[in-house]
């Protein structure tokens, strides 16, 4: 396969274009677009009238997705999705008839060890989706006072045993700053039980990284901001892989007042494509639709499609 040539596959392709229903001529954004898995198809519905604004907080995604997205009308953005006001007024545009995320990583992110999102290769302890700036996972280990720690480990890991980590962390420390991602995967594992299959250093990975990035603030003003941003019968779909960010999604596109949900529960992979995508087991897709300001909210799941 080719250097340039993404690894990733997107999860539920076909559901995401199926509930969707982007329509030539509209203008949507892929708030995530990785390696344009999801992009492509988006861009091909809206044709050469429509456009597609495609934002990424990684430059190497945004490279990777160039090539894939070659001779379609999409502008590669890099830009953190809750900056998508400003992205948009930059651009002339007040609101567009879609916006879509996948809160998910790429596999071509996880496979780069020198990245430090992922604990079965060693590598710097960075974990920053945007690589250009920034406090790194290693600053905060080796900065942050055990309590703060703890917080962090329970409140974005929900690791129960987040006390015990943040302690052996603050007393590794004063020997030897930490530096590498398997230097910190192993004392995790010291310290914490194994459960099933699961490797005991994974809910703490996934609070570093989550504070790292600020992943869930930035959530919380992107879900803040769509109301705004999406036009009236246009739509909204949010792929999350994690309780943490399922329950920021489900309540803001439950507001009745605003959406009209189109998933009355989050879609979920299907067996034939987790066995060909493992990680699509997690994922869950929700959608929902922009209603007219000050409309009669109805139940017609239906809608537009």
């Amino acid at each position: 396969m080719p250097a340039d040539c993404p690894v990733h596959a997107s999860v539920l392709p076909v559901e995401v274009l199926e509930l969707l229903a982007p329509k030539p001529g509209e203008t949507w954004v892929d708030c995530t677009t990785g390696g344009g898995g999801h992009t492509r198809p988006i861009a091909e519905r809206v044709g050469p009238t429509g456009r597609v604004i495609a934002l990424d907080q990684d430059p190497t995604m945004l490279a990777l997705a160039r090539g894939q997205l070659d001779g379609l009308p999409v502008e590669l953005v890099h830009a953190n999705f809750d900056q998508l006001t400003e992205v948009l007024a930059a651009r002339g545009f007040v609101q567009v008839n879609g916006v879509f995320a996948d809160l998910g990583f790429s596999s071509d992110q996880l496979a780069r060890a020198d990245r430090g999102l992922s604990f079965r290769a060693d590598g710097p302890l960075d974990m920053r989706l945007d690589p250009t700036g920034g406090a790194t996972a290693a600053d905060l280990v080796n900065r942050m006072s055990e309590a703060a720690l703890a917080d962090v480990f329970w409140e974005f890991g929900e690791e129960r045993h987040s006390r015990r980590v943040a302690r052996r962390i603050v007393e590794r420390r004063a020997a030897t700053p930490f530096a590498t991602t398997a230097d910190l995967a192993d004392v995790v594992r010291g310290c914490v039980p194994r459960a099933g299959g699961i490797d005991p250093a994974t809910r703490v990975f996934q609070a570093l990284r989550i504070a790292v990035n600020d992943e869930l603030g930035a959530l919380d003003r992107l879900l803040a901001a769509l109301p705004k941003l999406v036009k009236p019968g246009g739509r909204v779909g949010v792929i999350s892989f994690h309780s943490l960010e399922d329950r920021r999604v489900k309540q803001a596109l439950r507001t009745a007042t605003v959406w009209r949900p189109v998933t009355k529960k989050p879609v979920e992979a299907g067996a034939e494509e987790t066995a060909r995508n493992p990680r699509a087991r997690s994922a869950k897709l929700r959608i929902a639709e922009r209603i007219e300001p000050n409309s009669e909210v109805t139940d017609d799941r239906s809608h537009r499609r």
